[in-house]
């Protein structure tokens, strides 16, 4: 069964500096650039998914600025497809599920940015529409989030995130462990 990567939002607003900085992005990251090396080098398709905001409401990813573009570490080669979407799920609203399947693919590695966000959506559709779905929990990055008026740290919500997916959607791993 041939996998595909998917490398979700890993856009330069979530490193340090940007817009919307996650913690241990740079770490995630690495580990990306590892995954992506090795799916170059053994030939298999690489999808580049990158978040654009209409409107400058969410403050990040904003068209036309640096903050939008995919980082420099795992920018995309020529012939590499890159996705264009608006919300957290990548499938929704683009030919992700389509491109796919022309390309008779069952199988997806996952990585990227947030955990509990877009990796966790576009895990869940993908997982829906039938694909064996594999996530490198330390490829994936998020940051601490407010609810009720208490902080919770970044920390815990991946492990929150990567718990569920684990439980019901994924097979989720350490980069070591796939590679």
């Amino acid at each position: 069964m041939k996998p595909a990567l998917l490398l979700v939002d890993i856009q330069n607003d979530y490193f340090p500096g940007g817009n919307m900085e996650l913690v241990d992005m740079e770490a995630a990251c690495e580990n990306a650039r590892k995954l992506l090396d090795r799916f170059r080098y053994q030939g298999l398709p690489t999808f580049h998914i990158q978040h654009i905001f209409k409107d400058s409401g969410p403050g990040f990813f904003l068209p036309d600025t640096t903050g939008v573009e995919i980082h420099e570490s795992v920018e995309p080669l020529p012939g590499e497809t890159v996705i264009h979407k608006r919300y957290p799920n990548s499938f929704r609203g683009t030919d992700l599920l389509e491109q796919l399947q022309q390309k008779e693919i069952k199988s997806l590695v996952i990585c990227g940015a947030m955990s509990h966000m877009c990796v966790e959506a576009t895990t869940r559709a993908a997982a829906d529409n039938g694909f064996k779905c594999t996530v490198v929990q330390d490829a994936c990055a998020t940051r601490d989030v407010e609810f009720q008026g208490k902080t919770v740290a970044a920390d815990d919500v991946h492990r929150t995130a990567m718990s569920a997916l684990d439980f019901a959607y994924a097979n989720v791993v350490d980069v070591g462990e796939l590679l």
